[in-house]
């Protein structure tokens, strides 16, 4: 199963990107979407996550700058980014929880996309 990343690049500090990634439509409505980041020589880390009821759940350190949203209609989530830090700078990760009848059953990760704050 291939999750789609795409909408990564260079940006400089303060400003915006907004990362989509497609996902297979048995895979998107069935799971819980988010978004994870790895920076150079650090572990992976959470950064948003959101239902398929459309509730969110953030990091500390993206709560208020980053907004996560499904669209449905387009088996897509996104990942509005603003105020953009040099701290942000790293590769970023979708991945879906999938559930049934509320019991986990798998998970699949996106390829990631290259997010780089710098002036």
């Amino acid at each position: 199963v291939q999750l789609q990343a795409s909408g990564g690049g260079l940006v400089q500090p303060g400003g915006s990107l907004r990362l989509s990634c497609a996902v297979p439509e048995i895979i998107f409505s069935t799971s819980t979407m988010a978004w994870y980041r790895q920076a150079p020589g650090k572990q992976r880390e959470f950064v948003a996550s959101i239902t398929n009821d459309g509730s969110a759940d953030y990091d500390d350190f993206v709560k208020g700058r980053f907004t996560i949203s499904r669209e449905n209609a387009k088996n897509t989530v996104r990942l509005q980014m603003s105020s953009l830090k040099p701290e942000d700078t790293a590769a970023y990760y979708c991945n879906a929880r999938q559930y049934r009848w509320s019991r986990f059953i798998d998970e699949f990760w996106g390829q990631g996309t290259l997010v780089t704050v710098s002036s």
